[in-house]
């Protein structure tokens, strides 16, 4: 039965090609092992990730209190007029942006990482509810209300962002490069200061969420009706900027008194309400036209506490109404929000957890839709405002949400006279700070102009176009400058240069640069090539599906230009060449520039920039190894220094590479899409028989090596990698027609 067993699992593994005594790889059971350990262990640990309070909520001390009420009160006394203004841009009653409001900062606190960050309702998320309730009542007219509209996007984009969170996918965020996010956001923020500049002025009779070009246009061409509200809400405008300015002067001149007159500026935006508020009530109370309007827009009525508090009211056919809106709007949901918290992160010494914060503000819209809230997310002036006012731990957004329930319960007969243009003006005021700064966009062009070109790209398109494909736009030229980076890297053909110690001439490093000079890098420093026969080549990317053709393009081309072909092809009449063979030009000594040209004995790859490689990186090297062989008609030495995984030298190794073995016996093909059942490919009988004589003049290891020595072609690094070529190299000096593989010595701390 047992020689059975044997028989049968010998037959199994001549089927699949393993061989009867294979070199020690990784395998999938060190993989699993290293996910987990102890599984029982992470699944308490991964539960208690997902309520970071009870990390810090033990440990809350009085010093701590101070600082989160002042920074909760601050927030709060901004959050009520900024979330009534988003509401307005929302298309929505005024009420909603308070529910959002306090919903946002009071469940934020159990799951936040982040201590700095105020979620609410913020302008461009509101922007694009207003676009969404604007797209299903456009083909679905008085079927749902706006508020029910509202609520579902916020049910639905919260789930899913939840569930992105719990799955631990917020690593897809990192697609999205800075300069992308940047131009959305700005491009947005000049959409929204476009759409209230008629609210600011008074205008009516066209459509402020048309492209922002539009609007501009039509800005001006309705000048002339202007109304009344523009007293207010310029003069609101102006009021912002000069208290902010007048503070910023005053904390200049006066160090000392800097942390006054910044709380003197945070409560500009509560200031100016409250004076227009007082204006308006004096100017219209009297005033109000027998059909009940007032010469100025103002609030009027909102309703006092929570109306709407029960489950939401989900529809199906709705839902499938604004699916293709969907995708849009949970983009900004958690890029917005990864994008602040990271920022106020690197800029306070903590670092978030990106899934743990998609959980965060997809608990907040899911459990939000309960009281009627539509979707919140990050905002960045309230979580400036947040972080420069103190606060010690996320605990500060309670402070916030009693500031919001105040407001909802007890000042809601306050609002009646609030004029819209005032609330406008509040919402230029914070939306502008969104635009990316001339330094900014500088700097941008500074590290990468591709990147610079996607940044405008997306301004230019949400201009001109709208903010969905603003959006699409900034991502898909992301992720194509990305599959072109990485389907299009760099690789060096590399020369050596020797340093020497400026104070101790001894010691004596090599080091291996680029052959080809590049401006402003090494412009003035002597490289030697490699020894003639020896090419050394570092790809500076993963060897990937996409990319592996360029890399067997630039070793083969290489070596057919600079190193001698095998066969003297002067001796081959024109009917035996290869069809894609033209042949030597008129008057040409083909064999006399040949053999001009060294004998090609190793190529040395630098792996050090790799930290993966695919089935059809495998086989490009496999054609490669084929190609130059058949050109140098020899078998060829491949070296691989810093290898830096595992699964690299375990799939080198299924190549037939790293063990010093005779190509002969390595494969041609690693998994063939289509078998060719001709054979192995046929080699001379020189191809075939290895040089016993020169493998028995390679002097014996005296010490172990650090790694396996079945694999003597993978090193430890370059420069030995390169000696272990030259040696090879020297071996055969005196046999230099020689068609043998040679294996080279490899020192101590030369092998991987």
């Amino acid at each position: 039965m047992a020689s059975f067993t044997d028989r049968a699992k010998s037959f199994v593994k001549r089927v699949i090609g393993r061989p009867e005594e294979p070199i020690p790889v990784v395998t999938i059971k060190d993989f699993v092992s290293d996910l987990s350990s102890d599984p029982k262990r992470d699944a308490l640990r991964y539960v208690e990730s997902l309520f970071p309070i009870v990390g810090w909520i033990t440990r809350y001390n009085l010093g701590w209190l101070y600082g989160d009420v002042i920074a909760g009160l601050t927030v709060g006394i901004v959050v009520v007029p900024q979330s009534m203004s988003y509401a307005q841009i929302a298309t929505l009653p005024i009420q909603y942006g308070l529910y959002s409001a306090f919903v946002g900062v009071a469940i934020y606190c159990i799951f936040a990482t982040s201590k700095d960050v105020s979620i609410g309702p913020v302008a461009v998320m509101s922007l694009t509810v207003s676009r969404i309730i604007a797209h299903v009542n456009e083909s679905h007219p008085d079927v749902w209300s706006s508020p029910q509209i509202a609520t579902t996007v916020a049910f639905i984009c919260g789930f899913i962002v939840l569930c992105i969170g719990i799955l631990r996918l917020g690593w897809l965020v990192e697609f999205i490069p800075a300069p992308a996010v940047s131009g959305f956001m700005t491009g947005s923020a000049i959409n929204i200061v476009s759409g209230q500049v008629p609210g600011l002025l008074g205008e009516t009779g066209f459509d402020t969420r048309a492209a922002t070009y539009k609007v501009i246009i039509n800005c001006f061409k309705f000048l002339p009706v202007t109304k009344l509200d523009a007293a207010f809400g310029i003069t609101g405008l102006v009021c912002l900027y000069l208290i902010r300015m007048t503070c910023d002067f005053l904390s200049a001149r006066f160090p000392r008194r800097k942390r006054l007159f910044f709380f003197l500026s945070v409560f500009r935006n509560a200031f100016v309400i409250v004076i227009l508020t007082i204006a308006s009530w004096l100017y219209c109370r009297h005033r109000k036209s027998a059909s009940g309007k007032y010469p100025i827009k103002v609030l009027q009525t909102v309703p006092r506490g929570f109306q709407h508090v029960g489950p939401p009211v989900i529809d199906r056919n709705l839902i499938s109404a604004m699916a293709g809106e969907l995708p849009v709007a949970t983009i900004i949901l958690l890029l917005e929000h990864i994008a602040i918290s990271k920022s106020f992160g690197r800029l306070n010494g903590y670092k978030i957890n990106p899934n743990q914060e998609l959980i965060a503000i997809g608990v907040t819209n899911t459990v939000g839709t309960v009281f009627g809230a539509y979707p919140a997310t990050g905002s960045f002036s309230r979580s400036a405002l947040k972080s420069k006012s103190g606060v010690r731990t996320p605990a500060a957004g309670i402070l916030t949400a009693i500031v919001v329930i105040v407001a909802l319960y007890g000042l809601t007969p306050a609002f009646f006279f609030i004029p819209t243009a005032g609330l406008s003006a509040v919402v230029i005021h914070a939306v502008a700070d969104l635009v990316a700064s001339p330094r900014q966009v500088y700097g941008f062009w500074r590290v990468s102009p591709l990147e610079f070109i996607i940044w405008a790209a997306a301004v230019l398109v949400t201009i001109f176009s709208t903010i969905e494909n603003g959006i699409y736009t900034s991502i898909c030229a992301s992720l194509a400058l990305l599959l072109i980076r990485v389907a299009h890297p760099r690789g060096h053909f590399l020369g050596k240069v020797t340093l020497h110690e400026t104070r101790n001439h001894s010691e004596v490093r090599e080091v291996f640069v680029p052959l080809k000079e590049r401006p402003g890098i090494l412009s003035s420093v002597k490289v030697t090539p490699p020894p003639p026969g020896v090419i050394v080549y570092r790809f500076e990317e993963s060897v990937l599906y996409p990319n592996t053709s360029l890399l067997n393009d630039a070793l083969v081309d290489y070596v057919k230009t600079n190193t001698r072909r095998g066969l003297d092809m002067s001796t081959i009449r024109m009917s035996d060449r290869p069809w894609n063979d033209p042949g030597p030009r008129p008057g040409q000594d083909e064999n006399a520039e040949n053999l001009a040209k060294p004998i090609l004995h190793a190529i040395v790859l630098d792996f050090s920039g790799v930290s993966h490689i695919d089935t059809t990186g495998i086989q490009s090297l496999i054609d490669t190894r084929t190609e130059v062989e058949r050109w140098a008609n020899k078998p060829i030495e491949f070296h691989f220094a810093t290898i830096l995984s595992p699964w690299i030298r375990r799939a080198l190794i299924a190549g037939g590479f790293g063990t010093g073995q005779p190509s002969s016996h390595a494969p041609t093909e690693i998994a063939p899409v289509v078998p060719y059942r001709g054979g192995r490919r046929q080699l001379s009988e020189r191809q075939k028989q290895p040089d016993i004589e020169a493998i028995e003049e390679v002097p014996k290891e005296e010490e172990a090596p650090i790694v396996p020595e079945d694999t003597p072609f993978f090193h430890f690094d370059l420069v030995a990698a390169v000696r272990a070529a030259e040696s090879g190299l020297g071996v055969n000096v005196d046999k230099s027609e020689s068609s043998s593989l040679v294996k080279s010595p490899v020192e101590k701390t030369s092998s991987l």
